[in-house]
């Protein structure tokens, strides 16, 4: 896949190499095992959770969730619950002037692939608090003294994904220092064009920076005109929550409507959306060298998209509000298509995404960007997306459903600077579409 100039593409191959050269030194090896398998892990007798000996880290419980006037009007299954909020931090330090983030290689035991570039620090508070007993997390002491030290760009409370987890959420951050800062093994400063460059190579810049770099302000020196105004589009939002009528209440997992418990882990009867599994894992270059734990299994690999076009010159993405039984305020802004095709098979007609066909079906021409990326690697076991944006004529018609709007990017960054509005898919593909533009203005911090 072409990245750009043939410097650029110098540039990528030394980076791969340094990613392939720290494989052997850097790795998790992972297996499968059945859950009543699991170290330190116990099956709760009363309400059939999964849950870790501590009293940490998450469990693995179950939901009843019922959505009215939705094709799926009312369902069940298993989600993630850590209430902990987790800290994803990016430092930045500036190098003869130009910015450069300090990121990680981790392997993660989730991970497609292996290793994949993290931010500088990516961390539960369970793990950075030591009840894994494990080694120190390195530099998190620039996150947590960070407003006394240094220069914080943004800091902000973000979703996970909502479908898979209860309400999690994590802080992202950006910090800038001036003082020097060894880069340890492991880690290296690289630039924001670099990062624009691997973003394009499938599986390697992972979810939490994807999730950090979209946090990141940008600037604008001219005054953006809207198909919608931002005051129009929170008022839509906020009605489309009150409306809503979601009722979300836990439920025995053992006692799941459709889904089963066996040997090999819990899995649902038709065989689709997802299975939970018991992983026993050895890693090198990590806090802890040795653990077990239950993870999600995805069955199929997802679709996020965005359709965009220029409305009066000005970039607009098509962004719909997805209702996810893990959100903490009922909804938040998804992209355009954001769903596991294949699951469609085994359900009603009417669930079928609006814009799936449109995207699936665009033309080469039409597509600015299409690259399967990996999702969170600690907590969920090969879950990739592919990740498109297409691109629409200016002059085609602009569809819009009722649940879905136009924005600006302007307006999506103004959203991300505050909570529980735009889900972690959007930013991962607003670092995506970020990518193709040129590099951040670092004017705007």
């Amino acid at each position: 896949m072409s990245v750009g100039v043939d410097a650029d593409r110098a540039d990528l191959a030394e980076l791969l190499c340094w990613v392939d050269d720290a494989r052997d030194r850097m790795y998790t090896r992972v297996e499968r095992v059945p859950l009543d398998a699991l170290a330190d892990w116990d099956t709760d007798a009363a309400d059939g959770a999964i849950r870790h000996r501590s009293g940490r880290f998450f469990s693995v419980e179950g939901l009843d969730v019922r959505l009215p006037g939705h094709a799926i009007p009312h369902w069940q299954q298993p989600i993630i619950h850590q209430p902990e909020i987790g800290m994803l931090g990016i430092l930045v330090k500036r190098f003869n002037g130009v910015p450069h983030c300090l990121m990680q290689l981790k392997p993660e035991p989730g991970n497609w692939g292996g290793l994949q570039i993290s931010p500088t620090v990516q961390a539960t508070r369970s793990n950075y608090t030591g009840v894994h007993r494990g080694a120190p997390v390195p530099y998190l002491d620039h996150f947590r003294d960070g407003a006394a030290r240094h220069r914080v760009i943004t800091d902000v409370r973000q979703s996970e994904h909502g479908s898979w987890f209860l309400r999690k959420r994590n802080r992202n951050m950006v910090v800038e220092v001036t003082e020097d800062v060894e880069a340890v093994p492991g880690f290296r400063w690289l630039t924001f064009t670099e990062l624009r460059q691997l973003l394009r190579v499938d599986d390697l810049v992972n979810m939490d920076t994807r999730s950090v770099l979209s946090c990141l302000p940008r600037a604008a020196t001219t005054e953006e005109a809207s198909l919608h105004t931002t005051g129009e589009l929170l008022d839509w939002i906020s009605h489309f929550r009150a409306r809503s009528g979601m009722r979300v209440e836990r439920q025995p997992l053992h006692l799941l409507a459709g889904w089963r418990r066996d040997a090999e882990g819990i899995s649902h009867e038709s065989g689709r959306f997802f299975d939970v599994i018991g992983v026993r894992v050895e890693a090198a270059g990590r806090e802890v060298s040795r653990w077990s734990q239950p993870m999600i299994a995805p069955r199929g690999t997802g679709v996020v998209a965005f359709l965009m076009t220029r409305i009066d010159g000005i970039p607009h993405v098509l962004a719909q509000l997805r209702a996810e039984p893990g959100c903490a305020d009922v909804a938040e802004l998804a992209p355009t298509v954001q769903c596991t095709p294949g699951n469609y098979e085994v359900l009603p007609a009417a669930a079928r995404p609006p814009f799936l066909d449109a995207v699936l079906g665009a033309g080469p021409r039409s597509i600015r960007f299409d690259t399967t990326l990996s999702d969170e690697g600690g907590r969920f076991h090969h879950s990739r997306s592919r990740h498109l944006i297409v691109e629409l004529d200016e002059r085609a018609e602009r569809p819009e459903h009722p649940d879905f709007r136009w924005l600006t990017l302007r307006q999506l960054q103004e959203l991300l600077g505050h909570s529980r509005y735009v889900n972690m898919q959007t930013r991962s593909l607003l670092a995506c579409l970020h990518s193709l533009t040129h590099p951040i203005e670092t004017t705007a911090w």
